[in-house]
């Protein structure tokens, strides 16, 4: 939707099934800006299955503007026993460079956040690569606390397999 001047109007809505193929575009821009787009293997079914079919796991915010997308962030519940209460995990925001610096990834974030303190939730968090300087000072301007002392885990591929492929023994 334009407005008067040449500026268009942005719009932060929820996916919907129909945006499966936008939001994997979306993943292997962001694989590419991380130089990690050879590690991509998720397909358009995968994203319809997971997201939009009968237990659906995450939600999708698209950030459109004049018309076309711009930007996403995809985000699951977490839980805080310590609070007591779900809060958002935003595992993925991106922006396409060409719409950096005009307030979309900022649009983003206070949409998750809205969305965090409208459903109750104690808080909202998400990683970091350590050398994105760039992202790292986005977050720091929003007023986001960097946890320098805690480690990211994670079990994957043959890991993961070697672990959960054998009944626990008691």
């Amino acid at each position: 939707m334009g407005e008067p001047g040449g500026r268009s109007e942005l719009e932060i809505r929820l996916a919907t099934a129909a945006d499966a193929d936008i939001i994997l575009g979306f993943i292997r821009d962001l694989a590419r800006y991380e130089r990690l787009e050879h590690k991509i293997v998720a397909t358009g079914d995968d994203i319809e299955r997971w997201l939009f079919g009968d237990v659906r796991v995450a939600e999708v915010l698209l950030a459109i503007d004049g018309g076309g997308p711009v930007g996403f962030a995809l985000f699951f519940l977490n839980f805080s026993t310590f609070l007591g209460r779900p809060g958002i995990y935003l595992e993925d925001l991106f922006v396409r460079e060409t719409a950096r610096g005009r307030g979309v990834g900022q649009a983003l974030m206070r949409t998750l956040a809205t969305i965090a303190v409208t459903r109750g939730y104690g808080r909202l968090e998400w990683a970091v690569l350590d050398w994105n300087a760039p992202a790292i000072e986005f977050y720091r301007r929003l007023g986001a606390d960097l946890l320098d002392d805690w480690r990211i885990c994670r079990l994957a591929g043959a890991a993961l397999e070697r672990l959960g492929g054998a009944p626990a023994s008691g």
